[in-house]
């Protein structure tokens, strides 16, 4: 556990407010923190704390981190809803040796709303002065930053080679299932409102969760788990195709989807990492026989929706612990999958695919996988990265043009 954990008394006070108008004009337009789903949801400002966490037992720290804090805060919160009270935002990386640092950061100020109820939360060290940080007024955002995303690690030829060599490894009988990623970057005004590009992102992608922490942003549709009152949920994307160009070719398209054996076993290794990731964690879960097909703006996915309640000790990060990474982000099984990663993969994935969302002081919270994201550096540097699932009978370029769809949300932004 963090030094900065322990012996951290924290103040935590919500009070209801007016309704806010949007809440991303109250972001920082450089180091935005937020986390926002159909225009509800929190957004942070500055900092009380920072935790930062590495190596294999990153997520298990920082679950037994948080519960030290949360057990030594004083918290007032008569608003009760999803994102009131304490509440820590974070970002986890991909891999146990990642460089990227994995973070929870407990802003001072959080604003939020929820089914049209508004609040404020001024957190403090226990014997500050609570009501220091004024609310900020709403700032109107920025123009959108204009830059075309280039192949980084691997060139397509070289991308496909590796998906080559993982369809070997998988007829080889080293493997059931591996995902492999690549990554792109683009160059914006270190000085840009990266606001911008999350009000795009939110926008058209309004049901999935667009988040921003410590410099990484995105649009996830994938849950992997919400925790709320001692129940969870959970829903497990894989197997995926491009929406038809028409009415007719769309319902075609998602018909073939719903029938592909290839994306139906993915699917399947998805779900059963997932289930069995949790039986330790909770009293009972339950998922459907068949997936659904979920529709995106770019995109059909094969869909499952887990359902759970949970053990008596069990908070959000304890799951997240125990579920990351699942077979739709690494591969089947967990281990070979990611020792082929690091042998195909020539760039470390940093907070891709990993764990990014928030909890609070009940251990309740909202945590998605970061996909359709990027990472944006101090000096304008973006990465963008996107991923297939690989099995027996995948085929290289059509692998490929996965990735180009599952860049598109990154990419349509920055146009």
């Amino acid at each position: 556990m963090p030094s900065a954990a322990t012996g951290l008394a924290l103040r935590a006070v919500t009070e209801r407010v007016d309704d806010h108008d949007d809440l991303l004009s109250r972001a920082d337009a450089r180091h935005p923190l937020v986390a926002l789903r159909r225009g509800d949801g929190i957004v942070g400002i500055g900092e009380v704390v920072r935790l930062t966490f590495s190596g294999p037992d990153r997520v298990r720290d920082a679950a037994a981190a948080w519960r030290a804090i949360a057990s030594a805060a004083e918290v007032v919160d008569p608003v009760h809803r999803p994102g009131t009270g304490l509440v820590a935002m974070g970002a986890f990386a991909f891999a146990d040796g990642s460089s990227a640092p994995s973070v929870l950061v407990v802003p001072e100020l959080i604003i939020g709303r929820h089914d049209g109820v508004s609040w404020v939360t001024r957190i403090t060290r226990q014997g500050g002065e609570v009501g220091a940080v004024e609310l900020p007024d709403p700032q109107p955002i920025g123009e959108r930053p204009r830059a075309t995303l280039a192949a980084a690690s691997l060139s397509r030829e070289e991308f496909t080679a590796v998906v080559g060599r993982a369809v070997d490894a998988i007829r080889a009988g080293r493997i059931e299932k591996v995902v492999i990623a690549r990554d792109a970057t683009a160059s914006i005004p270190p000085d840009a409102d990266r606001r911008a590009l999350l009000h795009e992102l939110a926008d058209r992608y309004p049901d999935c969760l667009t988040f921003a922490v410590d410099g990484h942003i995105g649009a996830s549709p994938e849950t992997l788990v919400s925790v709320h009152g001692g129940e969870a949920s959970a829903r497990v994307l894989a197997g995926s195709t491009a929406r038809g160009a028409s009415a007719a070719d769309d319902a075609a398209a998602a018909a073939q989807l719903a029938t592909s054996t290839k994306d139906l076993d993915e699917h399947a290794f998805a779900v059963h990492s997932v289930l069995d990731a949790l039986r330790p964690h909770v009293r009972a879960v339950t998922a459907s026989d068949l997936p659904f097909t979920l529709k995106l703006p770019n995109l059909w996915h094969l869909a499952t929706d887990v359902e759970m309640q949970l053990g008596e000790s069990s908070s959000a990060l304890d799951l997240v612990a125990a579920l990351h990474p699942t077979a739709a982000v690494a591969g089947s099984p967990t281990d070979a999958a990611l020792a082929l990663i690091a042998e195909l993969e020539p760039f470390d994935r940093g907070r891709y695919a990993g764990p990014v969302g928030w909890i609070d002081q009940d251990g309740d919270g909202e945590w998605v996988i970061a996909l359709r994201c990027a990472r944006i550096d101090d000096d304008g540097l973006l990465t963008a990265y996107a991923g297939a699932g690989i099995v027996a009978d995948s085929d290289p370029d059509s692998e490929l043009a996965e990735t180009r769809m599952k860049f598109r949300p990154i990419a349509d932004a920055l146009r």
